[in-house]
C-alpha cells in the first residue's frame, strides 16, 4: 500500500514508518522541515504544512491510507479531513491519546482530579479530536488510544487489544512500547477492524 505519514519525524510517526516499510509498504513522510535524517531510510519524505488543507491535499494525492501522528493542539480534526478528503484519500488512522479512555463507565482520565495539568495542553484537544471525528461518515477513520505510557522500548509483538477502556497489566501498570504499538496500527492498516471507531492497545 502506499502511506502518507503526517508527523513523521516525531517519536510515533518515525516507528510507524519503520514497521510499514518492513512490511514491503511505500511510505511517504509529510514534515515542515524536510530533513532527511530524522527519517527512516526508504522514506520519500515531503515539505509541507498539514494545518493547510488544500497544500496537504496536494501531497497526498495518490496514497491509500493517510496516518496522522500530529500534534492535537497544532493540527485539528476538521482541518485534517478538509485536506485528506481534498486529497482523494478514503482511509485515515490516527495516532490518538490516552486521556480519553475511560477509567470507569463514563468517566474518562482526563476527568480525573489528579490528571497532570501540564497534559490538559495536547489532552483537551485530543479528546475534542476524537468526538469531532465520531461525526465522520465519508472518511473510514480510525483513532488509535495508546495506554497511560507510551514511550520508545522493545518490538514484542505481543499485546492486548481493547475499545475504549483504559487497560493496565497485572501489576497495575498502563504501557506499551511504541514499536509494539506501531505493529497494531499496521496490522490494522492490512486488516481493518475498526472502522470508524476508536480502539486501543496495551500489555
Amino acid at each position: 500500500m502506499k502511506i502518507a505519514i503526517i508527523g513523521i519525524t516525531g517519536n510515533a510517526g518515525s516507528r510507524i514508518a519503520a514497521e510499514a516499510l518492513r512490511r514491503g509498504h511505500s511510505v511517504t513522510g509529510i514534515a515542515r522541515s524536510a530533513d532527511q535524517s530524522k527519517v527512516p531510510a526508504g522514506v520519500t519524505l515531503l515539505q509541507g504544512d498539514a494545518t493547510q488543507p488544500a497544500q496537504l491535499a496536494e501531497l497526498l494525492r495518490g496514497q491509500d491510507v493517510v496516518v496522522s501522528a500530529a500534534k492535537f493542539s497544532t493540527l485539528k480534526a476538521a482541518t485534517l479531513l478538509q485536506g485528506v478528503k481534498g486529497g482523494g484519500v478514503k482511509r485515515l488512522l490516527v495516532v490518538g491519546g490516552a486521556a480519553s479512555l475511560e477509567t470507569a463507565p463514563g468517566v474518562t482520565l482526563l476527568d480525573s482530579p489528579d490528571f497532570p495539568e501540564q497534559y490538559k495542553v495536547e489532552a483537551v484537544p485530543g479528546a475534542q479530536f476524537l468526538q469531532d471525528l465520531r461525526a465522520e461518515t465519508e472518511i473510514e477513520w480510525t483513532f488509535m488510544s495508546p495506554p497511560a505510557m507510551f514511550a520508545p522500548g522493545e518490538r514484542t509483538g505481543k499485546f492486548r487489544v481493547g475499545q475504549n477502556q483504559l487497560m493496565a497489566d497485572e501489576q497495575g501498570k498502563s504501557h506499551i512500547s511504541m514499536e509494539d504499538y506501531a505493529i497494531a496500527m499496521l496490522d490494522e492498516i492490512e486488516q481493518p477492524k475498526h472502522l470508524r471507531q476508536r480502539f486501543t492497545v496495551a500489555y
